[in-house]
């Protein structure tokens, strides 16, 4: 409870410090600093110390160690992009402490995911984070490819924000309660209305999550969206819809979990398809991880298939690598002009330290061992053979396989080609100082898991 309220509290602040703060360096550091306060109330949260006890939504949220965790994790890679990126809302618009007060809310929203008990809670908490995404990604006005992004994100939005509505009153119908115990207890019985409802929220989850088949918004959504913000949104967001995504399908319906296996199993393999060969084709290196962000997506989707120890930690330790990861290769692409392949031609001769933390970066999405990226890989594929699929590990390993191809076409065009793309890029001290710590932390988690994991258990 404590990092929602300072969370919504610190929205509130950022909203009104633009009247009082001229300078937007010291806006950033009003921002910078209040996330430091967010992610020490996160840490009370897990040791069980309540600094705000609201009892009318005691059974409504429960922060329990793994929601708490998740959000130190959500918390810890928003602090690592604001370090990186906050700096480039300044070529957005003009509107600068309001951005910061949207991505404050949103993280509000997050923590509402993580620890739901209750489906309108969970409705709420996406509709949070949902709707200050719509203006993040229209917020670049002269850009008619980001209002286009804003429009098509918010009508597809708004479809699949009808769809869940749909599927959260067929289940009040059947179960006559939103709460998930209530829920689980009527879907053991499996009333149509429950199997029809949960039918409903699972697709409109996938849609939330860019799950395929209902992903078609996600690459022009990305591409159209200001770079700066597109690494939030296919980061910190995209693992907050997993972590909601498995929360209520292990708890309202882990009871008829055979009803629903298989169709989620056809959805991570079709994810994982979609998202890795059509990745293969793109020319620009942001559509590029636009699409790999959807096979991560089906990475990340096996949580919800397997339900288990290890996709609990597997999700965790993905969500860290994988957003430490995206924000760091977002960072050094809203710098440059060029966002095609070519662009980063010669770019490890130009800059060879921010070169060597994209390699690292790189090979983490790719799963290549010794990054956080190969070890939540493996976490998610031993909970999905032990959820009972070793056929959707092995075609997982076989897309993971495929996506080493088009990762690798970043480190040709960096170190193997010619070119002078990174002699234009002004990079100061502490940016590549940040960069290359993030980069240290992919490989320590890489080596030592547990020093994440093992909080859900100590």
């Amino acid at each position: 409870m404590n990092s929602l309220i300072l969370s919504a509290l610190s929205g509130i602040v950022m909203m009104f410090s633009g009247f009082f703060l001229k300078r937007n360096a010291a806006v950033r550091g009003l921002a910078v600093a209040l996330l430091i306060v967010l992610i020490g109330a996160a840490v009370l949260d897990l040791r069980g110390t309540q600094l705000f006890r609201v009892n009318t939504f005691a059974t409504m949220m429960v922060f329990d160690r793994f929601a708490s965790l998740f959000i130190i994790v959500a918390l810890g890679c928003t602090l690592a992009y604001f370090l990186l990126s906050g700096r480039d809302m300044e070529r957005v618009g003009n509107s600068y402490s309001d951005y910061f007060a949207l991505i404050f809310f949103i993280l509000a929203g997050v923590a509402m995911t993580a620890a739901f008990q209750n489906l309108l809670i969970l409705f709420l908490g996406i509709e949070i984070i949902s709707i200050p995404l719509y203006i993040l990604a229209g917020s670049e006005k002269n850009n008619l490819k980001s209002n286009e992004a804003g429009l098509k994100y918010f009508l597809m939005g708004s479809f699949s924000t009808g769809l869940m509505l749909m599927g959260i009153a067929l289940c009040y119908g059947a179960a006559g309660t939103f709460d998930n115990d209530g829920l689980a207890a009527a879907a053991a019985s499996s009333p149509v209305l429950m199997i029809t409802g949960m039918m409903l929220l699972l697709f409109a989850l996938s849609f939330k999550v860019s799950a395929a088949p209902f992903h078609f918004w996600t690459p022009d959504v990305y591409d159209g969206t200001p770079t700066v913000f597109t690494s939030f949104m296919a980061t910190v967001v995209k693992a907050a819809g997993f972590v909601a995504f498995m929360k209520l399908f292990a708890e309202a319906f882990g009871t008829i979990a055979p009803q629903w296996k298989l169709l989620v199993g056809i959805i991570v393999a079709a994810t994982l398809f979609i998202g890795n060969i059509t990745a293969v084709f793109q020319q620009s290196v942001k559509r590029m991880l636009a699409y790999s962000s959807i096979a991560q997506a089906g990475f990340m989707m096996m949580a919800v298939y397997s339900i288990n120890d290890d996709a609990r930690e597997g999700l965790i330790l993905y969500a860290a690598a994988y957003s430490l990861a995206t924000i760091g290769i977002f960072a050094v692409l809203a710098r440059m002009e060029d966002q095609s392949f070519e662009g980063f031609n010669g770019f490890a001769r130009q800059q060879p330290l921010v070169a060597g933390a994209l390699v690292i970066f790189v090979l983490s999405l790719a799963g290549i061992p010794l990054t956080a990226g190969f070890m939540s890989k493996f976490y998610m594929l031993r909970a999905t053979m032990s959820g009972g699929s070793l056929f959707l590990a092995l075609f997982a390993v076989l897309m993971a396989a495929v996506s080493v191809y088009y990762y690798f076409r970043l480190l040709q065009a960096m170190y193997f080609r010619e070119g002078g793309s990174g002699g234009t890029l002004v990079l100061n001290s502490g940016f590549k100082a940040t960069l290359v710590a993030l980069a240290a932390i992919t490989i320590l988690l890489g080596l030592f898991p547990s020093l994440l994991t093992g909080h859900l258990y100590f």
